[in-house]
């Protein structure tokens, strides 16, 4: 009877210190936050806790300098990039990484660690890096709470600024817009979007803007003239068949375009090449819409454009005068009125 009230008594005091080891979940002093941005197909997400500067000497205090910072507070800071990017002009893979940082007064080191779940920098290893680069801190506003941000971005980069107390920390990440993307075209083209003419012309299109792949474009293109031919896929294999030096084959496809096109398609076609900066052969385009619709509202437009180029602003206020009362709608009326006035004050509507 005594070793049963023994042993009784002996699980009673496990289950004791079990109960007393049990953590409750309580607010973090410094809050998790998670900051995200999507440069081209590419996301970049960045995982981490928020430490408060509380009246505290941040930067050579509670951050010694010369020495591996976690980058916030808590667990691993952690930047994940859904393909491959460079850091600062250096190259790296895919993944998700620890990311701590050595400040010093002049300048910082940025650190991308292979490890990405470990308690801050504790355990840190320059063995595991992946990638470091260096970078300049800059003065900032007054920030209370740690915080990442994304700044200046664009189509193919951004730039990723930690920012506390009265410091920022910045580091630009690009991507390879034209490999990440033409992997993800050719992914979509194996399903639905194949038996479409608007998706195999997108490629195409894509393939002959960045000026890459223009063997794989023209049988988009193809594609896309399989499956409906229209004025947009026929000019754009005439415009890839001029860039891979086939200019018989191009006139004979653009003669196609022509027989199919609309003034609104031709008119737009001239004023897509205006803005990829192919200037000459956009007024050419301009030039054969007036030819072809001259009492059409793009026609006039047309007319309108080309004497602006020329500096002819009152032959060109004169001739939007008579594409606004050729339009056929109250919004593009309102539209061309903002024209007219460009022109009247002698500015060049191209620009």
């Amino acid at each position: 009877m005594k070793r049963i009230i023994t042993l009784s008594v002996a699980l009673i005091g496990f289950a004791t210190i079990a109960t007393s080891q049990a953590d409750l979940s309580l607010p973090d002093v410094s809050q998790l936050a998670v900051n995200k941005q999507r440069v081209g197909l590419t996301d970049i997400t960045i995982t981490y806790h928020r430490p408060l500067v509380n009246g505290r000497k941040i930067w050579g205090g509670l951050v010694p300098l010369g020495e591996v910072w976690r980058a916030g507070a808590n667990e691993n800071t952690t930047i994940e990039f859904s393909n491959s990017v460079s850091v600062e002009g250096q190259p790296l893979a895919k993944g998700i990484y620890g990311l701590h940082m050595i400040p010093t007064a002049d300048s910082w080191t940025v650190i991308f660690s292979n490890m990405s779940s470990a308690w801050g920098s504790y355990t840190y290893k320059q063995a595991e890096d992946a990638l470091r680069v260096n970078v300049k801190p800059r003065p900032n506003e007054m920030e209370e709470a740690l915080e990442y941000e994304f700044e200046d971005p664009k189509s193919d980069s951004a730039t990723v600024t930690l920012k506390w107390e009265k410091l920022a920390v910045p580091f630009k990440v690009a991507i390879n817009d034209a490999d990440a993307t033409l992997g993800d075209i050719r992914k979509q083209m194996r399903g639905r979007a194949q038996y479409e003419w608007q998706a195999p012309n997108q490629a195409a299109q894509f393939c002959l803007t960045k000026k890459i792949n223009l063997d794989e474009a023209l049988k988009w293109a193809d594609l896309s003239i399989q499956n409906e031919e229209r004025f947009e896929n026929l000019t754009t294999k005439a415009d890839l068949l001029k860039a891979t030096n086939n200019p018989d084959e191009a006139k004979k496809v653009w003669d196609q375009a022509l027989a199919k096109t609309t003034p609104v398609q031709l008119y737009s076609y001239g004023r897509r090449l205006q803005t990829e900066k192919k200037d000459a052969e956009a007024m050419e385009i301009l030039k054969e819409v007036a030819k072809r619709y001259p009492t059409s509202v793009y026609g006039h437009l047309s007319n309108v454009r080309i004497k602006s180029a020329a500096g002819d602003f009152a032959g060109a206020a004169e001739d939007a005068k008579k594409a606004q009362a050729a339009a056929a709608s109250d919004q593009q009326k309102s539209s061309i009125k903002t024209l007219i006035d460009r022109l009247q004050a002698k500015q060049d509507i191209n620009k």
